[in-house]
């Protein structure tokens, strides 16, 4: 699937006021294989530790105590320190990087660094200090005993939420120098601490094993991009820029930029505040089947989707610093329509395929068939939101590119205020609330696929209002096409899935079975459809 990131910058994309298109192309093109690569590892990597933590805990109410107390921890960090941060820094410390003025650049990093762990280091303390209450405010339906096992958790995690917030500022340094392979292997040592928490640690010290895993896994979330940092010559100083003028106004002009992106991120927690409350009233199990759901969506995603906005944001950066519009124009769309025809197949399949997935994935240990039902329920309606998704991440990063952190912020603002409301009328309208097979982890699903669904189309117009077009007829064009393959590709898969002799197969047959087979029919139709993503894959996989 590398060759997305080639697609990205060819055709003309660059300008002749930034590096040869070829030259950018092979750069952008390593660089979102490297982070692809990295992305798969720990996106497969964290769907072993969900098995692992499913065999051992299932749907289990003691596992919604643990993913409810990891609510506040991740709300503080990506509220501060999160996607916030690197949206605002890299774009600023490029800037110096651009005009060769790296000591100055490291100076406003560290000043960057002390003030985000004095402001991260007060908050955290105070929500170890009330985490009864918030346990309370976050999971008002969980009687007292969970409640206090959630405030518990939760003062362990937060921990991670300090040592996470330096170790993504380290992460958006090397962003920004074009070092994307260490950065891209920090999830895959997360992940590693808390299958080391599943595996060693929970067999005696239960759920907070887990807790005591996040920690671990933070800390070698960090460790692991330390000698990368050195390597290009970090400059750290102990100050705040509160004294030297061009310090203060670029660490200024950081959290300028991110208070836009704070709200923005402050909504997206708060919609999922809002369905661990909603799904605390039915039963804590329904936090776990919503959580495995998410998680198997997340993979497609990640691989299409987030390593290559990831790899392009710094390119896309150095664009709109250089006032090459008619680059980042092209390179957006080019961009969008190569995920387009790689998230597309994935959502049919993830949508049809949702159980056989699900039951190759968990079903083992204290998992049981009406847990893989329960988390199935979910994952249909997820899939269906994966090309959105998909889309948000590409397009948003266009926006911070150009410094503007507003509109993106403000329309995905309204989309979550849309989804929490969705969420409380469809969450007793879709399936049965009574039940945890169709519960009510499919309604807070489905509204936030609405709400992501609706959010694209608009981000998207003011976007060809910003920069003059982006092609919108191409695109357009291109999933009118892609639609018509994956919907001939959805038709094979369901005949495969009622075809009895298939169906009888082992999980671990089936499944990859299927999905060859109709990545194949996919291909073959999207070639014979004349799309232009299968003859630009074709000559850019070449040797």
């Amino acid at each position: 699937i590398g060759f997305i990131a080639r697609a990205t910058l060819s055709s003309g994309v660059m300008s002749s006021q930034t590096l040869s298109t070829a030259t950018q192309g092979r750069r952008v093109a390593r660089a979102a294989t490297i982070v692809m690569a990295a992305f798969v590892a720990s996106r497969v990597l964290g769907l072993a530790r969900e098995s692992v933590i499913g065999a051992r805990f299932a749907t289990v109410e003691t596992y919604g105590a643990y993913l409810a107390a990891f609510r506040i921890p991740d709300l503080i960090f990506n509220i501060i320190a999160g996607g916030a941060l690197a949206s605002a820094f890299i774009p600023t410390f490029t800037v110096f990087l651009t005009r060769d003025e790296r000591e100055i650049g490291w100076r406003m990093a560290s000043a960057v660094a002390n003030w985000m762990m004095l402001v991260l280091g007060v908050i955290a303390a105070l929500a170890a200090i009330f985490a009864p209450w918030l346990a309370r405010l976050i999971a008002p339906g969980f009687d007292p005993e969970l409640v206090q096992l959630t405030a518990n958790l939760m003062r362990f995690m937060l921990i991670s939420t300090v040592i996470f917030s330096l170790s993504g500022l380290i992460m958006s340094i090397l962003n920004a120098f074009e070092h994307f392979l260490t950065p891209a292997i920090a999830p895959v040592m997360y992940n590693l601490g808390i299958l080391f928490g599943a595996l060693f640690l929970a067999p005696t010290m239960g759920v907070y094993g887990l807790a005591w895993g996040v920690v671990l896994g933070a800390v070698a979330h960090a460790a692991i991009q330390l000698p990368a940092l050195r390597h290009f010559g970090i400059r750290y100083v102990p100050v705040l820029g509160l004294r030297d003028m061009q310090i203060r106004d670029a660490v200024r002009r950081v959290g300028r930029l991110m208070l836009p992106r704070i709200a923005g991120a402050g909504l997206v927690q708060f919609m999922f505040l809002a369905n661990t409350i909603i799904a605390s009233f039915y039963s804590a199990s329904v936090l776990p089947a919503l959580n495995y759901a998410w998680i198997v969506m997340l993979l497609p995603h990640g691989v299409f989707a987030s390593s290559v906005a990831t790899a392009v944001f710094p390119t896309f950066s150095r664009m709109a610093a250089k006032g090459d519009q008619a680059g980042m124009r092209a390179g957006l769309a080019q961009t969008l329509r190569a995920v387009l025809f790689v998230s597309l197949p994935s959502a049919v399949g993830l949508v049809i395929l949702r159980e056989p997935i699900v039951r190759l994935l968990f079903e083992r240990g204290q998992f049981t068939h009406t847990d893989t039902l329960a988390v199935a329920w979910a994952l249909g309606f997820y899939g269906l939101g994966l090309v959105a998704h998909s889309f948000i991440e590409i397009i948003n990063r266009a926006y911070f590119a150009v410094q503007d952190t507003i509109t993106p912020v403000v329309v995905g603002g309204l989309a979550m205020v849309a989804n929490i409301a969705l969420s409380l009328i469809l969450v007793n309208v879709i399936g049965d609330p009574t039940t945890l097979e169709r519960g009510p982890q499919g309604g807070l699903a489905l509204a936030n696929v609405l709400a992501s669904s609706a959010e694209v189309p608009i981000l998207l117009w003011l976007m060809r209002r910003r920069m003059g077009g982006i092609e919108g007829t191409a695109l357009l064009a291109s999933a009118g096409r892609l639609t018509l393959a994956a919907g001939a590709m959805g038709l094979v898969l369901w005949g495969l899935l009622h075809w009895d002799a298939l169906a009888a197969l082992p999980v671990l047959l089936f499944v990859p079975l299927a999905v060859a087979i109709g990545a194949a029919v996919y291909a073959a139709i999207a070639w014979l459809l004349g799309v232009e993503e299968t003859k630009l894959a074709r000559r850019l996989l070449r040797p």
